[in-house]
């Protein structure tokens, strides 16, 4: 079942606010941390970031990126994506603390059909994730290579 938008549903100007919404838990940032070998204890050690500017841990940027991407595959490209391409002008202009509930917002800024490929096009997405206060935590942009809706 195909759940995402075929590239001629991807209009430039479409804004989506997706549904799914996600608390981000000290164990999301610990476990995702350790698997991608990232020992910074500004993630992983209490001690050292009270002593920040934080004064608490805070999540890891980029599982916060994959977390942004995450959300909005459901409304996007479940289905209907063949690759992604690039990410680019990535923005964590917020912290992202344990407990914080991320909900997300995608534009599509523009599309354009794939000069070798006739059945796909590209399209670039902003994605933005905003916290329960409705703060922007992350903002990336992301090009994609869609599929066209399939000839029936």
């Amino acid at each position: 079942m195909t759940m995402g938008r075929w590239f001629e549903e991807l209009t430039p100007g479409l804004v989506i606010d997706h549904a799914v919404t996600r608390t981000v838990t000290e164990g999301d940032n610990t476990l995702f941390s350790v698997l991608t070998m990232n020992a910074q204890p500004l993630h992983l050690d209490e001690s050292f970031a009270e002593q920040t500017e934080f004064g608490t841990r805070i999540v890891n940027s980029l599982f916060t990126l994959s977390l942004l991407i995450g959300l909005s595959v459901y409304e996007t490209t479940l289905g209907t994506t063949v690759a992604n391409l690039a990410f680019e002008e990535i923005d964590f202009p917020k912290p992202v603390f344990h407990g914080d509930s991320l909900h997300a917002q995608t534009e599509v800024l523009a599309a354009r059909e794939s000069a070798s490929r006739p059945t796909q096009g590209i399209v670039t997405f902003e994605h933005r994730a905003f916290n329960q206060h409705d703060e922007l935590v992350a903002r990336c942009r992301r090009a994609a290579l869609m599929h066209k809706r399939p000839d029936h």
